[in-house]
């Protein structure tokens, strides 16, 4: 028995253990819903661990997604409809489930042994602990191999279907067509028919049984997304970094090299660049992450766009290399996509707790570029601004983006090249247009300090490398106390001048007022969403995300000092928030969380409140 209504927006979440298909099923409901007009931003969820027992909530895999009929920032805070593919699934994800919320259970996996694993003494669908949830129970493993008992396979790829039977109910119950699904499974097996009709069948029974189930549901509708028109497609942060990195290489006109060791959550970036050979991509699966940014430093000193990717146990590795393309004053871009430590930690969570490490985290006075991407749509153009400093300063710049940007996805707005992200300037050396003469490679531009890029066997212009110090004037190995501190001064003022080629910092609200939000990274979204919730209620309230973290735009120390407090949202324990101190004095304070999970606006909404009405 049903009702239909229309909603803006709503937030679902689809669980169960890794074999279960959980990524699969709510990309799809992601896809589905994109191309019906909907905005959208997902959070996949992975275990740590890559064979956990299955069963175990250790092992149970999610997919979060938030769609909507006006902009979405964020995957969403409480969740509409969690689907629970067996006890372990509800067990990790019931916290998440709003009062009232809707839960699909799959009661064919809720078996002794199962309940067991999950760690419960009586099962939950029996001893009224979710009498403030509407539960749809649903036999779905049994159902779908119903279902399909006239489809010639095998009991294993049977059973492997239900994820499309419950993504069949969801599709229901939200007035999402099939179409899409549909055709992707007719292309992704074509040459199997059997498997073919084994998933659309799952997929329809499944919507079937949600049609014709005898629990008082609603469905829902959510109406086409009011955002600016264009042509859209949905993204995840690793692949528009790689294509961001690739268009900044085309508009350099130079090849583009990538040396990397794979590690979770960077390794798509790897895997995508290596699709594009067309552009002139060259990738390089290294054996281990110290040869990885070697290989790009080399890359880099033949006169490539060097790019090297990683996360932070990685970064800690190349450490010493990093240092050495600074000596070297070489551009290079150095990708860290960050996830909770220390050491191992957290691989598959989120966390922006690199930043210490991207300012400071090398020996002797190494400074270098750092700038940090907000939303998976925006790594993109990050990307291309990474490697448009890098080019133009001569300077190793890192990128920060973290696991939630990098594996979430949302719609891309696709721009126009011709008048976006046009072409890069670069030092390279063009041996028809200089006088060898005068030439020296260690002469520099005036407004940025960047010396030319000489490329290693250009006839004439032969120079030393290496790490050790060299002199100022003459670029040759040099001992002298007093030239290492000038070189020291000299690498941090080009750094510094860096701030002349930036843009000034922008806000969101008033230019000030009694309370500043002020972000970096993932967390833009629920931040910029708690801001505009309370800045609709009249609170004297702003919001400044920042995306140029060393050196800062020109005027943040202004805008910072326009206002009575500032609180710093962070994924760490507080590193922005001593950065900014520690630079401008100003007391900022901190709010901070490192449970690998992003904000909720919730809960943001209730910090800054408390924040105003103190004294």
């Amino acid at each position: 028995m049903t009702s239909s209504n229309s909603i803006d927006s709503v937030v679902i979440r689809f669980a169960g253990d890794s074999g279960d298909g959980m990524q699969l099923t709510g990309t799809q409901f992601s896809n589905t819903s994109a191309v019906m007009g909907n905005d959208i931003a997902t959070f996949p969820d992975y275990p740590s661990e890559i064979r956990a027992p299955s069963g175990t909530i250790a092992g149970v895999s999610g997919f979060q997604v938030h769609i909507g009929a006006t902009e979405i920032f964020t995957p969403g805070d409480e969740v509409d409809m969690l689907v629970a593919m067996n006890p372990a699934a509800l067990k990790a994800n019931l916290h998440a489930v709003k009062p009232s919320g809707y839960i699909v259970v799959n009661i064919d996996a809720f078996t002794e042994k199962n309940l067991e694993k999950a760690k419960y003494a009586v099962s939950p669908l029996e001893d009224g602990s979710l009498q403030n949830y509407r539960v749809i129970q649903a036999p779905i493993t049994s159902q779908t191999i119903e279902a399909l008992k006239e489809v010639a396979v095998d009991s294993k790829t049977k059973d492997r279907c239900k994820n499309f039977y419950a993504l069949g109910m969801t599709y229901y119950f939200y007035s999402r067509s099939n179409d899409t699904t549909i055709k992707w499974i007719e292309q992704k097996f074509k040459n199997k028919p059997d498997i073919i009709k084994a998933n659309i069948a799952a997929l329809k029974a499944g919507e079937c049984f949600a049609e014709n189930t005898e629990t008082v549901i609603s469905t829902y509708t959510v109406p086409v997304a009011k955002i600016p028109t264009g042509d859209y497609r949905q993204i995840d942060g690793n692949t528009a970094t790689a294509w961001g990195l690739i268009r900044a290489a085309e508009m350099a006109k130079l090849p583009l090299f990538l040396g990397s060791y794979p590690i979770t959550p960077a390794t798509d970036i790897l895997h995508e660049l290596a699709k594009h050979k067309e552009f002139g991509v060259k990738t390089f699966q290294a054996e281990d992450e110290i040869a990885g940014i070697c290989s790009a430093i080399g890359a880099a000193c033949a006169g490539s766009l060097a790019v090297t990717t990683s996360s932070g146990p990685g970064m800690a590795l190349k450490t010493e290399a990093i240092g050495l393309a600074i000596s070297y004053e070489l551009p290079l871009v150095i990708v860290n996509v960050q996830r909770g430590g220390p050491s191992t930690g957290l691989p598959t969570k989120t966390e922006q707790s690199d930043l210490f490490q991207a300012i400071w985290g090398r020996n002797g006075e190494a400074p270098l570029v750092v700038i940090a991407a907000s939303r998976p749509n925006d790594c993109f153009a990050s990307a291309y601004e990474a490697a448009r400093i890098a080019l133009q300063h001569m300077i190793p710049v890192i990128l920060l983006t973290d696991g939630y940007i990098a594996n979430g996805a949302e719609p891309w707005k696709i721009p126009d090249v011709s008048t976006q992200f046009g072409p890069i300037q670069h030092r390279m050396i063009d041996l028809e247009k200089i006088d060898k003469a005068t030439f020296h490679y260690m002469n520099r531009d005036e407004k940025t300090l960047a010396r030319p890029w000489v490329v290693p066997g250009m006839p004439g212009l032969e120079f030393r490398m290496g790490g050790l110090e060299k002199d100022i004037k003459t670029g040759c190995v040099s001992t002298d106390p007093r030239n290492h501190e000038l070189m020291c001064h000299l690498r941090q003022k080009k750094v510094d001048l860096v701030a002349e080629n930036i843009p000034l910092q922008t806000l969101e609200g008033a230019d000030s007022g009694d309370l500043l939000v002020v972000s970096w990274g993932g967390t833009y979204g629920s931040c910029y969403m708690a801001v505009k919730k309370l800045q609709a209620e009249g609170k004297k309230i702003s919001h400044m995300h920042l995306k140029y973290l060393n050196p800062m735009p020109k005027n943040v120390e202004t805008i910072l000092k326009n206002f009575n407090k500032i609180i710093i949202p962070e994924l760490n324990l507080g590193q922005l928030k001593t950065v900014i101190n520690a630079k401008f004095g100003v007391k900022a304070k901190g709010y901070n969380k490192v449970q690998g999970l992003p904000f909720k606006i919730s809960e943001l909404v209730e910090v800054f409140n408390q924040e105003l009405i103190k004294e």
